[in-house]
């Protein structure tokens, strides 16, 4: 099956249906561990004075071309995902929490957590471009020439690595009336693999003449950069699950804020939090790292055939083919490089309309530009969350607005510690819907 590097990178993860993990139950009433992934001022409220979280899984995928029908209808995606004019985007990632623990102390509460995560990216990819790569023996059939003027930057990127963080928070004021809450958690992190591949400034002219699918009059700005697995393959799936193999070199912080108004029966009847989250960088130091920039010139009438590229398995043989070709010129190179975390705001506020009812309004702002190569990518979201909530048995529908798959509408369950849900299941039922996501764990209180 031939595929680029830049489709491999972006389309691997949806075979996992893997951007708001736990959309409902993260702002549960029955408030624990996920919660405090939220906020973690939210430990203070535990619903149990010990909280164990056993396992917890979530996979998303959000784009702006490919539908939920269009996958499991066997549709050839290097034909469906280079359509129209707009930039292709797409966003997939896998979220487990491990084993964790919490716990509230007089007016303090603490926890210890586990995770890995997987994300893979594909960012502002012009549909011309992907489309010669992917589809140059059809449409060199089809077409003469297509010229590309791109401003901005075109990545392919993916990444995977562990955490373990350490949490506390801690009760401010209370009254009868209000409780005011802040927390922090402070991560470290163990980059597993990355890969990047970028085109900034791209300007050109794609040639379709008999065999020859080339690029021609072109300049432009490449970052080649790997560590660790994916610099052996980005084709197979099990190099995504090297999570804690270049150990410890990171950091990150979570700093958050909680407030409620208190009714008389011991709950409350707002329920609002705000927290900065992944503020940090982690680090890859693996022997094979490799970060190299490349200045791109081809002159008019001369051409790199881009039929080179759809056999590669690594990033390597792509650099090998870049370099051979005399028309990319090395401009910066180094050993070790750092990557910065996905740092986003998250706004909340959980309200009781009547009895068991609630409805949760939820934003997450990114605070970082997902095209910059040296940064994991994330989305803006939007998510209004109706539910009927009770100790033991919960059910809530998440109708969400992304950045990048536009509506989506959801359903979840909670029976005791044990739930299952997905923030896009519904929309997938009624119609299209670019995005398809699940998640379920389990927790228990003691």
């Amino acid at each position: 099956m031939k595929r680029t590097l830049l489709l491999s990178l972006g389309l691997l993860a949806t075979s996992s249906y893997a951007q708001e993990h736990f959309s409902g139950i993260n702002t549960s009433k029955r408030t624990g561990i996920l919660n405090a992934s939220v906020n973690p001022a939210e430990l203070v409220n535990l619903k149990n004075d010990n909280e164990v979280n056993v396992f917890t899984f979530s996979a998303n995928v959000s784009n702006n071309k490919i539908t939920f029908g269009d996958l499991v209808g066997g549709e050839d995606l290097g034909d469906l995902i280079f359509t129209g004019s707009e930039p292709v985007n797409m966003r997939a990632d896998v979220e487990i929490l491990g084993p964790s623990f919490a716990m509230k102390y007089e007016k303090w509460a603490f926890g210890v957590t586990t995770g890995a995560k997987i994300k893979a990216s594909l960012v502002d990819i012009d549909v011309n471009l992907g489309d010669a790569l992917v589809n140059s023996d059809i449409n060199s059939l089809l077409f003469n020439q297509v010229d590309i003027n791109t401003d901005y930057n075109q990545r392919a990127t993916s990444t995977a690595w562990g955490e373990i963080g350490f949490s506390a928070a801690r009760e401010i004021f209370e009254n009868d009336i209000h409780k005011f809450s802040g927390g922090a958690t402070f991560k470290l992190i163990f980059p597993g693999t990355y890969a990047n591949m970028s085109v900034s400034q791209l300007n050109g002219t794609i040639e379709y003449a008999g065999p020859l699918v080339g690029l021609t009059d072109a300049t432009a700005n490449i970052n080649l950069a790997y560590s660790g697995a994916l610099g052996d393959s980005f084709t197979d799936s099990g190099n995504f699950s090297e999570f804690f193999a270049g150990g410890l070199n990171g950091f990150a912080a979570d700093l958050g804020a909680n407030y409620q108004w208190k009714n008389e029966n011991g709950g409350y009847k707002i329920n609002a939090g705000a927290a900065v989250k992944n503020i940090g960088s982690m680090t890859f130091k693996d022997d094979n790292n490799v970060n190299r920039n490349y200045d791109l010139n081809i002159p008019q009438g001369e051409y790199l055939d881009l039929r080179q590229f759809e056999d590669v398995d690594n990033i390597d043989e792509v650099e090998e083919i870049l370099v051979n070709s005399g028309y990319a010129t090395l401009t910066e190179s180094e050993k070790d490089f750092k990557i910065k975390q996905p740092t986003v705001l998250s706004l909340y506020a959980d309200a009781n309309v009547y009895n068991n009812w609630y409805v949760t309004a939820y934003l997450q702002q990114k605070l970082s530009d997902a095209s910059d190569n040296n940064r994991v990518g994330s989305q803006n979201i939007f998510t209004v969350t109706p539910r009927y909530s009770t100790n033991f048995f919960e059910a809530y529908a998440p109708f969400s607005s992304n950045e990048i798959s536009g509506f989506t509408a959801g359903i979840g369950f909670r029976i005791g510690g044990f739930f299952i849900g997905s923030g896009s299941i519904l929309s997938a039922a009624i119609g299209d819907t670019t995005q398809a996501d699940g998640y379920l764990g389990f927790r228990f209180g003691l």
